[in-house]
């Protein structure tokens, strides 16, 4: 059987120094198509999953970000997953662009919000074979 391929995408606006989200969109891949993820409870768990997972690391992301006097202004974000045919992840790649309201991040502070993100509550309940791939760009 074929591996599962899950792909969504968050466009996101920020308002204030501690990077409170002021818009937030996220998207789904669905058949080559984009579309609004309308989660409720009739949504796929695994859909559920992965989208908690998405927006655990995009909350570690903004915050640890505004720890460092890090102030956004927007961010774009890609988020992708493999699944195995019995719906056992495999590989999470997370892609963070976030364009800057103030701030000069340096590698240092890179390096530090994406060790923080490993302790996102959801992330830090994958097992330990699953590694989540995590780049963090900073636009000024």
């Amino acid at each position: 059987m074929p591996d599962r391929n899950f792909s969504l995408r968050l466009n996101c606006t920020y308002e204030g120094v501690d990077n409170k989200v002021d818009d937030l969109t996220i998207e789904v891949l669905n058949d080559g198509t984009w579309e609004i993820l309308d989660l409720s409870t009739r949504s796929p768990g695994f859909q559920l999953f992965i989208n908690g997972l998405f927006s655990c690391q995009h909350l570690y992301m903004r915050i640890n970000s505004a720890e460092r006097n890090i102030v956004l202004g927007s961010t774009s974000a890609e988020f992708d997953v493999v699944a195995d045919e019995t719906w056992h992840i495999k590989d999470v790649k997370v892609t963070f662009n976030a364009n800057l309201k103030s701030g000069s991040p340096t590698q240092d502070d890179i390096d530090y919000i994406k060790e923080r993100m490993q302790h996102c509550p959801v992330s830090s309940n994958l097992p330990e074979s699953i590694q989540l791939e995590k780049t963090v760009i900073f636009h000024g």
